[in-house]
């Protein structure tokens, strides 16, 4: 029995999560492929199978327990590798998956390799704070893993979510600390906190931060990711 295979059906459970044969093993071949992409393109540091499992792929699942994707338009900001936005496409295929990120070298390769798995989601090619001119609040859920702090990261993700939709930040153990800091910036962006679900993955405590939409992002949100950077809300 491979290792990535058995580390997520053992871990599953735990997160109250039932997924068919097929779907493991997809998840499981998305998981494999991103270690072999990472021999010849910086991907990650995390290749060893049981940790794949583990830190990827089963963190990416924990926002299928904070909300309900069938039917529903999702965008993964700051893609990265593909997590957490592929997982949360095989595990939920009634989901409409938005891949989005500026490396084009990694977007290239996920639109590559996807169909190959066959694996649907749309993949985007650029900044977050200009991409979102094209499809402003047009989104249910806007997810994010290990992109910036939670004051920065709300300016980028907020203004893609329609009224009545929420912002998925996954964060670690800094969690209510970053949620204490981006206090001004949740209250500017028309966003209101509903749900910190946490949860424990490889014995490390990661979070859920679900920021529901409640009014729209006035117009002035984004501004360029540097003043973002240099004078978070």
């Amino acid at each position: 029995m491979d290792i990535m295979g058995q580390t997520l059906r053992e871990g599953l459970p735990a997160l109250g999560l039932e997924l068919s044969e097929d779907c493991q093993k997809t998840l499981c071949a998305f998981g494999e492929a991103v270690v072999k992409q990472n021999e010849v393109m910086n991907l990650t540091a995390i290749t060893e199978p049981s940790a794949v499992a583990k830190l990827h792929l089963l963190d990416s699942l924990t926002v299928l327990t904070a909300a309900d994707l069938r039917g529903k338009r999702v965008i993964d900001v700051g893609c990265g590798a593909g997590f957490p936005g592929v997982p949360v496409a095989i595990a939920c295929p009634e989901a409409q998956v938005t891949l989005l990120d500026s490396p084009g070298k990694r977007v290239k390769w996920l639109e590559t390799i996807l169909p190959q798995l066959g694996v649907t989601a749309q993949c985007v090619t650029a900044r977050a704070e200009e991409a979102v001119s094209q499809c402003r609040e047009s989104y249910d859920f806007a997810l994010s893993r290990a992109v910036a702090r939670l004051n920065i990261l709300l300016e980028l993700t907020a203004p893609y979510v329609k009224v009545g939709g929420a912002v998925l930040a996954m964060k670690g153990a800094a969690a209510r600390e970053e949620l204490e800091e981006a206090k001004s910036a949740i209250k500017k962006l028309g966003l209101k906190v509903e749900e910190v679900k946490d949860f424990s993955v490889d014995g490390a405590t990661h979070s859920v931060i679900v920021l529901r939409k409640v009014t729209l992002t006035p117009n002035a949100y984004p501004r360029r990711y540097a003043k973002i950077k240099q004078s978070p809300l």
